[in-house]
């Protein structure tokens, strides 16, 4: 198995998700006692909160690629940003190694595709759902990418960086995440991206009238499928 390399810690909550999901993703396909190889670089969430409020993407972008570079260096074979909004930076990256970066909108959209949906509501942080990275992106894969109004993109923010990336997760705020996706829904979406890693800790199937696509899930997985490629099924591993 390859190893996979994490830019974590933005925030910690979801990157604890991303572990648990590779393992389980690798102990389902190997068997047995088979968990992921992986190295983890986890970032300090403020520095980069900051950076992200001053409007520093390149100062942020040095910071992850140098993230990527140690991860390079400890022999990982493939890299992970562990978080939808700073695929801002992925292009600063990517070129800083010379080992692949599985993109985590290519991962998701390629997802939505496979499920023969084309309209989709992105949910995310004000970043990833105002700015262009992210959606032109999907866009670029064939979807059609809606998102809330003002007031909803307000609250689905603040919610992710007042509770969510600090552990809290409120039932008032999962009626509220629900009344934003109806409202998508309302608007034509026939699917939602929960484009922001740490609203898979608060929104569920059982939240949303429509398919879901989690994309921290969706990106673990594809990480895995990407460290076993050329893996026989009975290959016992090292």
């Amino acid at each position: 198995m390859k190893t996979i390399g994490l830019i974590g810690g933005m925030s910690w909550e979801s990157t604890a998700q991303y572990y648990r999901l590779l393992n389980e993703f690798t102990r389902n396909r190997l068997g047995g006692l088979h968990s992921a190889r992986c190295v983890i670089y986890s970032l300090d969430f403020a520095e980069i909160e900051q950076l992200q409020v001053q409007g520093r993407w390149a100062d942020a972008g040095e910071i992850l690629a140098a993230a990527a570079r140690s991860l390079e260096a400890a022999g990982a074979d493939l890299v992970l940003i562990c978080t939808n909004t700073m695929h801002k930076v992925a292009d600063v990256v990517d070129a800083a190694v010379a080992i692949p970066l599985l993109h985590l909108a290519d991962a998701t959209a390629h997802a939505v595709r496979a499920s023969g949906l084309r309209r989709v509501g992105l949910l995310g942080t004000a970043f990833t759902m105002e700015q262009d990275f992210y959606r032109d992106r999907l866009q670029a894969a064939g979807l059609e990418v809606r998102i809330p109004d003002a007031g909803g993109r307000a609250l689905v923010h603040r919610v992710i960086y007042e509770e969510l990336c600090l552990g809290i997760v409120r039932e008032e705020s999962r009626t509220a995440y629900q009344k934003v996706i109806e409202d998508l829904v309302a608007a034509g979406a026939e699917g939602i991206i929960l484009g922001c890693t740490e609203i898979e800790l608060l929104i569920g199937p059982g939240d949303s009238p429509v398919s879901l696509f989690p994309t921290a899930r969706l990106h673990a997985e594809a990480a895995v499928d990407a460290a076993l490629a050329g893996l026989r099924n009975d290959d016992p591993g090292p």
